[in-house]
């Protein structure tokens, strides 16, 4: 089984930075794509970003020129650079990957203050 554990987020001031990171671990195989989702108090669990084996990245709209998403093969994990925050990025990030994960990670909190 794989299991997927988040860490990296925090408490940031507007205009701040934070750089996620999410390690997959157990049975894997291959990894297609790598991946973070968000999800806001309320709201559900959005997509922000992908970054696939042949390299190709996408990226959210709401994220664009702000996020940026990379991984290392060798340890698969993936990253999140969070540049230029603002309060609506506010939710708890969590990572999957493709083909997915049996059971998402805990996600990990960020908080951005105005």
């Amino acid at each position: 089984q794989v299991q997927l554990v988040e860490s990296g987020g925090g408490l940031v001031q507007a205009g701040g930075s934070l750089r996620l990171s999410c390690a997959a671990s157990g049975t894997i195989i291959r990894i297609n794509g790598m991946m973070w989702y968000r999800q806001a108090p309320g709201k559900q669990r959005e997509l922000v970003a992908v970054i696939r084996s042949g390299g190709r990245i996408d990226y959210a709209d709401f994220v664009k020129g702000r996020f940026t998403i990379s991984r290392n093969n060798a340890r698969n994990t993936v990253y999140l650079q969070m540049n230029s925050l603002k309060p609506e990025d506010t939710a708890v990030y969590y990572c999957n990957i493709d083909p997915p994960a049996p059971h998402w990670g805990q996600g990990t909190q960020v908080t951005v203050s105005s």
